[in-house]
């Protein structure tokens, strides 16, 4: 005997998958979509290079800059002041020679690709200098605007000042990059020994000979030339022997170590509040020659991450990364402060890692803690403004460009 209910079928409808199905469906469908839009030739190691030098200058700064909410004000400090020893972090996170690799070989392959042509150097280097600053504009109007409403609510100039030097203070690397990349046709062929020999002089003259101090801001320009033409020697088939990476990444460490131990060059490859000297502003000798052990070990990695990047899903994390590179640079620091700001002003006091003076290991531990949140501020940030850099990547002219790829492979022809 059955029950009064026994044989009524459920209603009929179409059932709702569960929201994790459909979003593993979504990131599935998302990745098979960027996996048959790359290329077959495309070198996706060297994306991943560049979409690791911006990651570690993101994670850097949100390390070692600290905003210290004190009477009413914000002002910058940095865990380094107080705890010299945490100088390795710095050592990792300090990735600007990668970054400046990856350019010169992109530029150096992009330029010879416009030659064979026939792109007039005018359009060449006006659609990538386009690509490049695009993105700042919007973020010089929103802090503008944003400086202006503070300095109106009668926010204290030194906080507007130390936020502002937050922002503004990162775009010094963007002007250099464009520098470098305008002279591509000039430097492509340079070998790295002759810009390495100049900060050499320039640094014997200004540090050992107590020269002009005006003479090291010739080393802004010639430091960073030095993995940009690094980046341009490979891209022409050059170093693609283990061999002369292993010498460049050892050479490098040994120069590095070197000079920070007997030559009196700071450990931290950043800059220090109050420090006596900076490896970064000017880029010293040391700074360039941990910059060649990094760009050595680079070269050394790019074997291993052609064969990672082979799985789909690695391969389209790097992609969305490296087509929102300038977008996540430019507004980091933007989502640190955002975060900081809000907590500010919804807590009943100063949060320890967000708002304390960064004097221990305590606030190390809570820097950590505060990190996803910096990162969910920074996506929000990427979704608002990666229009005007992926905008940039659907028009025509310099955009399409030769990639560099690596020594023994052809070179391809795609969106860059």
């Amino acid at each position: 005997m059955t029950g009064p209910l026994t044989g009524i079928a459920p209603a009929a409808g179409p059932r709702r998958p569960p929201l994790r199905r459909a979003v593993r469906g979504s990131v599935r469908e998302g990745v098979a979509r960027i996996e048959a839009a790359t290329p077959p030739g495309r070198d996706r190691a060297v994306d991943a290079l560049r979409a690791l030098a911006i990651l570690g200058v993101v994670g850097g700064h949100w390390m070692v800059t600290s905003l210290v909410a004190d009477s009413g004000t914000v002002r910058g400090a940095s865990p380094l002041t107080a705890m010299p020893r945490l100088a390795p972090v710095s050592w990792v996170f300090q990735t600007l020679a990668v970054f400046f690799l990856v350019g010169g070989l992109v530029a150096a392959g992009s330029w010879a690709s416009a030659q064979k042509r026939g792109v007039p150097y005018g359009r060449w280097v006006g659609g990538r200098l386009a690509r490049l600053f695009r993105p700042v504009a919007a973020v010089l109007l929103v802090w503008t605007l944003a400086a202006a409403a503070m300095a109106a609510a009668g926010v204290g100039v030194p906080t507007v000042r130390a936020l502002g030097k937050l922002v503004w203070s990162p775009l010094w690397f963007l002007l250099v990059f464009a520098a470098l990349t305008a002279l591509t046709p000039l430097v492509a062929r340079l070998h790295p020994l002759w810009p390495l020999v100049a900060v050499l002089h320039v640094d014997l003259v200004r540090l050992g000979l107590d020269g002009p101090r005006e003479l090291g801001w010739i080393n802004v320009i010639a430091g960073w030339l030095v993995p940009y033409c690094l980046g341009a020697l490979v891209a022409r088939g050059g170093l693609s022997g283990r061999a002369g990476r292993w010498a460049l990444l050892l050479g490098g460490a040994s120069a590095a170590a070197g000079l920070v131990l007997w030559a009196g060059y700071p450990a931290s490859m950043v800059g220090v509040p109050g420090g006596r000297m900076s490896n970064l502003d000017p880029p010293s000798l040391a700074a360039v020659a941990f910059g060649l052990a990094q760009c050595g070990a680079a070269l050394l990695l790019l074997g291993p991450l052609r064969r990672a990047l082979r799985r789909p899903a690695l391969w389209a994390a790097v992609a969305l990364v490296n087509l929102a590179a300038m977008t996540v640079f430019l507004w980091h620091q933007t989502a640190m402060i955002i975060v900081t700001a809000t907590a500010l002003l919804c807590a009943d006091g100063p949060l320890p890692g967000l708002h304390t003076v960064p004097d221990g290991p305590g606030w190390v531990v809570a820097r950590l803690l505060w990190l996803p949140v910096f990162a969910l501020a920074l996506a929000g940030c990427w979704a608002a403004f990666r229009g005007y850099e992926q905008g940039g990547r659907r028009t025509g002219g310099g955009s399409l460009v030769v990639r560099g790829s690596a020594p023994g492979r052809k070179g391809d022809t795609r969106r860059a």
